[in-house]
């Protein structure tokens, strides 16, 4: 398997729900569940890796409090040269609805303090050759990307196919914004985005078309993988376009689903699977993780 590397956010999840309709300011709800998990687009893929068994390093950063301790120990000795900021830890509350949509409160933390150099002071660039770095969460660390040239030096020069998932940028999707998107796009041999991220960049309406022209913004040979939840997926290639379903389940908590199925697909993809099967693998991997609770990747006689 070739190795993978996972670079950005990792904060603390609480997630609550589901809770509908929103309440009135200065009342009260009861919601049916609670989990403190870790979070971040980096963290939630690192956690599915780590539960699939796939090895894998992380490059990521934590406050010094307590919570940054909390997560630091969910990693064990993945954490030892991570960086530790003065500031507390970022931290995001998820609630959940009915309708499978959910809303966040997040607060900056120790997030925008994160950067290139704290990044390559984890990573061992030859142990990573020929392999894979998915970049994930940038509009969450300012600093980091704009650093982010840096990091794509460092992929070029021991051959690193960087996968990038920029996640939700807080400020919508700006002209700004995309022009930013697109510029790490010339760079990436993977994007990994969900519909409208793929529509909002392209300015696609269709999702097929839209993925098309992500590739045109890529370089030769790239992948632009569109996440379609219960869709499934689909990818363009300079081998035209693949598309996979979604198994039917019962939805109880989508959140990280996106970066669960980034972790499924290439781990997959890492083994030598195919793309039309690295794709059923991130559908199937995020499909389990957003139908159980507590949250599983895999079922349990695949680790035996």
């Amino acid at each position: 398997m070739k190795p993978i590397a996972v670079i950005g956010n990792v904060n603390v999840d609480l997630i609550l729900g589901p809770a509908a309709p929103w309440p009135q300011p200065g009342t009260e709800i009861i919601v049916d569940h609670d989990e403190l998990r870790v979070g971040g687009c980096a963290g939630n893929s690192a956690l599915a890796l780590k539960a699939l068994g796939v090895p894998f390093t992380l490059a990521a950063s934590i406050g010094s409090d307590r919570f940054g301790a909390w997560l630091a120990e969910e990693f064990g000795d993945q954490s030892k040269r991570w960086r530790v900021h003065a500031e507390n830890t970022t931290i995001s509350v998820g609630i959940t609805h009915p309708d499978g949509e959910r809303t966040f409160f997040t607060t900056l933390g120790h997030l925008p303090h994160y950067g290139a150099a704290d990044v390559l002071a984890t990573l061992d660039g030859d142990a990573h050759r020929d392999g894979y770095a998915l970049f994930a969460g940038p509009f969450l660390m300012p600093r980091l990307a704009d650093e982010y040239d840096q990091l794509y030096d460092w992929a070029d020069r021991f051959g690193i196919r960087v996968a990038l998932d920029t996640g939700w940028p807080p400020a919508g999707w700006t002209p700004e914004v995309i022009a930013a998107a697109k510029g790490w796009l010339a760079r990436s041999a993977i994007a990994l985005f969900n519909e409208v991220e793929t529509t909002s960049i392209t300015g696609r309406e269709d999702v097929r078309d839209a993925a098309r022209a992500m590739l045109d913004l890529m370089p030769k040979g790239a992948i632009a993988v569109v996440k379609r939840g219960p869709h499934g997926a689909l990818a363009a290639s300079d081998a035209g376009l693949v598309e996979v379903g979604a198994p039917k389940i019962r939805v109880i908590d989508t959140i990280g689903a996106g970066d669960v199925f980034n972790a499924g697909f290439l781990a997959a993809l890492a083994a030598g699977k195919s793309l039309e099967e690295s794709l059923a693998a991130g559908t199937a991997t995020a499909s389990l993780a957003v139908s159980t609770y507590p949250r599983r990747y895999a079922p349990p006689e695949s680790r035996s």
